[in-house]
């Protein structure tokens, strides 16, 4: 794809990420898009944030579990970057009607890195070795693609969907919990809404985080000692409104919530 197509549509997906309007599938548009001219769109439009005054804190990686590829029809995972205007604390108010279109929640775990990972060639061994500590998360996607209708390359482009992310107020080693087994439950207004474990994500969360690492490294793009990674849901999407509060406990590691507005 020519460079100036790439700058256009990453320009799109900005414009509308900031007026809050979703813009019909790039993949519906009669344009030859690959996988790697929609992470080149992607990095457009976070040139764009960037240039704003964001600046990078992390990475997420998406599309992990089969609940959530059969729910969206992506059946492979991407990558995305976090930046310092989506993080909140938990119990925090989050103000969803001024800053997301169409938002669903996710139950995640949060790896915070004490050492860069380089790939390709990273292990899961090199992953928990360079992990501080892990943290319960609620990642709020959203999409500037209309009514989610997203193909890979339409979700890659908008940076994996990102919207914004909660970490929990509790923090543990990798290495005291089991991120296989462990396991989450997630409640919407009271009530227990689904559940599931770290298997659910690829095997392992942290095999989501090796395969993070590795692909980035193909790009020449490095896990950073200090960044946040979120290694994808362990449980379906929720659509989530003004209003609605929500709660996730994962076994050994802790809790996060967040009231939506």
């Amino acid at each position: 794809m020519e460079p100036q197509k790439i700058q256009m549509l990453g320009d799109e997906l900005y414009q509308a990420m900031i007026a809050r309007e979703a813009v019909s599938p790039l993949t519906s548009r009669g344009e030859d898009i690959s996988i790697d001219d929609a992470y080149h769109i992607s990095l457009r439009m976070l040139e764009r944030r960037l240039a704003d005054g964001a600046s990078i804190i992390g990475k997420k990686i998406g599309v992990t579990s089969k609940a959530v590829q059969n729910m969206l029809n992506v059946h492979q995972p991407d990558f995305g970057y976090l930046t310092d205007d989506m993080v909140f604390n938990s119990g925090e108010i989050m103000p969803i009607s001024d800053r997301l279109i169409a938002p669903r929640a996710e139950g995640e775990i949060a790896f915070i890195l004490k050492k860069d990972l380089i790939g390709p060639g990273i292990t899961n061994a090199d992953v928990l070795a360079a992990t501080e500590c892990v943290m319960p998360c609620f990642e709020i996607v959203d999409s500037r693609i209309q009514d989610w209708k997203i193909a890979i390359q339409d979700t890659v482009a908008d940076n994996a969907s990102c919207g914004l992310f909660v970490l929990g107020d509790q923090a543990v080693s990798p290495r005291k919990v089991d991120l296989v087994t462990c396991g989450m439950v997630v409640e919407k207004n009271g009530s227990v809404l689904s559940a599931g474990a770290g298997a659910a994500a690829l095997g392992s969360p942290v095999n989501c985080v090796t395969w993070l690492a590795n692909t980035l490294g193909e790009f020449g793009i490095t896990l950073k000692a200090g960044e946040v990674i979120l290694s994808g849901s362990l449980v379906p999407l929720e659509p989530v409104k003004a209003g609605d509060y929500m709660r996730v406990d994962i076994g050994g590691i802790g809790s996060a919530s967040v009231r939506f507005a």
